[in-house]
């Protein structure tokens, strides 16, 4: 008894852990692991064991071959397959994957098997990616924060705008919804995705200096046709030819533009309304839309934003426009009011007024595109960012310096298509132009301190600022050379049949997309386009699985596409060994046999005679004189415009030519290197082969030639 309660007693404390070990157990992250950084640690070092054990296996050869002759070396490997099969088919399991590794009768084909295992990787990630967005604040797994149509419930309009400290909260990504009509539909003047050059849609010009040119009148008869053959039909008819029909309508007001006055002085800085107490008028009609025309014309400066979506548009479409004064806010539904923004005209070009825009590159490009508006006196304030040099120049900077404003951008990437619009994104397009007017009164500021007081900076400013309202906006027109600037970006190696696919998928998807109005991006990604280019798959499923996930218009026209595929096999196959762009004096991955002259057939006597070109390589520079198959003809039998372009042609002559040798030039078989004369050698063959090797003496620019 004693024993077995001493025994007991000892064993006691082994059962019940110090209140330490127990708080240390809590603590771990995983059995064996404090935190994750040891588990990483660990786990990292296990998969590059992997990783190197996989790349010692042998591959595929005659050692191989040999060692699989032997029964006991094919057993061994069976065996270790198995093996490896299985514990693939444990983490498949782990992860709900399907995982028949193992199972010959079920997958008997290796393509199989690597299939299984591609798609279980896949999975496998995509549940790596929603932890990694759940551990950062970010829940894939949950719906949009809107789904479009109707109102959100009450508790996400609450809770649109927390801070991450004060509560975790999820941040949304609302790309595009799936629900909702295109807004294409309902538009009055049907969109120009012809593949004709951009003609301006302007047909009255407020506060013009210059009128506008007659081409650029409505024409009843030309309503049917592209506005740019409209244009030239016209010209045809009427036998009027106007020089300027693809120019700015504004070119001559901009560019006899005078900077404000007002400009010119420190401002006085006004500090804006809190944004809670500030009134936001949603502007849907027409009366509202000339009523505010009325009340911009009477401020001396408002801001303007724009909300743009291109994923569901070949050429994008504004979905909507901010305008703030120092006392109101104003959001246009531009999808709406598409057809009578033009009124905006009025204001927008009143050289009294200045337009504040913040990095306006784009938003110059869709008012002309979109509505026919144009700015005259603008203000783009990422440009004075870039003169203050702040570091950053982006407008959720700017509103951090100087509004202490933290501006929330998870509603950046939204579909701004979505009506109604919810109150969160109403109040995040509010915020884009709320605060702007102080910021431009804040940078100017600045602009006027740094310049010791004077307009200097400022003036550059406003000289960009009119330099880019001066944009034009230019529709992407398709040739047939269109897909190779995608393909030099994607900086790969096509074979004849690959870049044919290339060629063709590129044709067809620029065709689709201005037929159904949908980006390329949308239609076929090019990503994608470059895989299917890259297998040339041989049937519509090989097709399909290139794409993950599969586009619905590649779903729909997968039999063309497989009749692309088809053709661009046939092409015949040669491969295509693309020249590097640039290479520098020491760079040899040009360098051939062939750029060594054989003479080994020629005599002595005869080297200089039949020679037609030399190749001279200085320390730094080299300079290749190649072989004419014909001589060119003399200047004196050409006409007119063939002595112009031998002229030009004879600018690009080499302007080391002058240090090369002249054809009929002696070789000498004694002439030997002299230190004392300031002979240096110039071009040896690397490669031994029979050269001739030629000593400059750069005193006297006269040439000895040795054969050796």
């Amino acid at each position: 008894m004693a024993a077995s309660s001493s025994s007991a007693a000892t064993v006691k404390p082994s059962d019940h852990s110090s209140p330490a070990e127990e708080t240390e157990q809590e603590t771990e992250f995983c059995r064996g692991f404090k935190d994750a950084e040891a588990f990483v640690k660990h786990g990292l070092g296990a998969v590059v064991s992997a990783t190197k054990a996989s790349a010692a296996l042998p591959a595929a050869g005659d050692e191989f071959d040999l060692y699989r002759s032997f029964p006991a070396f094919q057993q061994f490997c069976a065996s270790q397959g198995d093996r490896l099969l299985h514990c693939m088919s444990q983490i498949m399991q782990h992860h709900g994957c399907r995982s028949h590794m193992s199972d010959r009768n079920r997958l008997t084909g290796l393509e199989d098997r690597f299939d299984l295992v591609v798609d279980s990787n896949d999975a496998i990630l995509e549940k790596v990616g929603i932890l990694l967005d759940e551990a950062s604040g970010v829940s894939r797994s949950q719906q949009p924060v809107m789904p479009a149509g109707y109102q959100p419930p009450k508790i996400v309009v609450s809770s649109w705008n927390r801070r991450v400290g004060e509560r975790r909260e999820e941040t949304f990504h609302l790309l595009h919804a799936k629900n909702i009509q295109r807004p294409q539909l309902k538009f009055k003047d049907k969109v120009d995705n012809s593949n004709t050059p951009f003609v301006s849609k302007i047909f009255i010009k407020p506060n013009a200096v210059k009128p506008l040119p007659s081409c650029e009148c409505e024409r009843p008869e030309d309503l049917d046709v592209p506005a740019a053959l409209a244009d030239f039909i016209h010209q045809q008819r009427t036998q009027e030819h106007v020089d300027d029909m693809f120019s700015h309508p504004y070119q001559y007001e901009l560019d006899h533009l005078v900077m404000l006055e007002s400009l010119k002085c420190k401002p006085e800085v006004q500090m804006y309304k809190p944004l809670a107490e500030s009134t936001c008028q949603f502007i849907n009609t027409l009366d509202d839309l000339v009523a505010l025309n009325e009340k911009l014309a009477k401020v001396s400066e408002f801001a303007v934003d724009l909300e743009h979506h291109s994923y569901r548009s070949f050429l994008g479409i504004t979905c909507l426009m901010q305008i703030s004064t120092r006392e109101e806010d104003f959001i246009i539904d531009t999808l709406e009011l598409r057809s009578e923004m033009y009124i905006l005209n009025e204001t927008f070009t009143d050289p009294a007024i200045v337009k504040v825009f913040h990095g306006a590159d784009s938003d110059i490009e869709w008012l002309q595109k979109d509505f026919g508006l144009y700015v005259v006196n603008m203000f783009d304030t990422h440009h004075a960012a870039r003169c203050l040099n702040l570091g950053r120049n982006s407008l959720d900077h700017l509103l951090k310096v100087y509004c202490s404003v933290n501006s929330d951008k998870r509603y950046q990437l939204a579909d701004w298509r979505i009506r109604p619009l919810p109150e969160e994104m109403l109040k995040y397009a509010q915020a884009d132009t709320h605060y702007l007017l102080y910021v431009y009164d804040r940078v100017r500021a600045d602009l006027f301190e740094t310049s010791n007081s004077q307009p200097t900076l400022i003036q550059q400013v406003w000289a960009k600022s009119r330099d880019l309202s001066l944009k034009k906006y230019v529709k992407p027109i398709f040739t047939e050379d269109s897909y190779m600037e995608l393909y030099r970006k994607q900086k790969r190696s096509f074979n004849t049949q690959q870049l044919a696919a290339f060629r063709l998928l590129y044709a067809w998807r620029d065709k689709l997309g201005r037929e159904e109005d949908e980006s390329t991006g949308y239609i076929l990604p090019n990503h994608m386009m470059m895989k299917i280019a890259e297998e040339l798959p041989k049937e519509p499923q090989g097709i399909m699985a290139c794409c993950n996930p599969t586009p619905p218009l590649v779903r729909q026209q997968i039999n063309e596409l497989h009749q692309l595929i088809k053709q661009a096999r046939e092409t015949p196959l040669l491969k295509v060994c693309p020249q590097p762009t640039s290479f520098g004096p020491h760079d040899t991955s040009r360098s051939s046999e062939s750029d060594f002259l054989d003479l080994s057939s020629f005599g002595r006597s005869r080297c200089c005679a039949d020679l037609m070109s030399l190749k001279i390589a200085f320390d730094v520079l080299s300079f290749v004189l190649e072989e004419e198959e014909e001589e060119a003809a003399s200047p004196a039998h050409l006409s007119v415009a063939q002595q112009k372009a031998h002229s030009i042609m004879e600018s690009f002559e080499n302007p080391f030519r002058m240090y090369l040798p002249s054809k009929d030039i002696h070789i000498s078989t004694n002439a030997k290197y002299d230190p004392s004369s300031k002979i240096y050698e110039v071009y040896v063959s690397p490669l031994g082969h029979a050269c001739i090797m030629f000593k400059v003496n750069r005193t006297d620019r006269c040439y000895n030639g040795q054969y050796i």
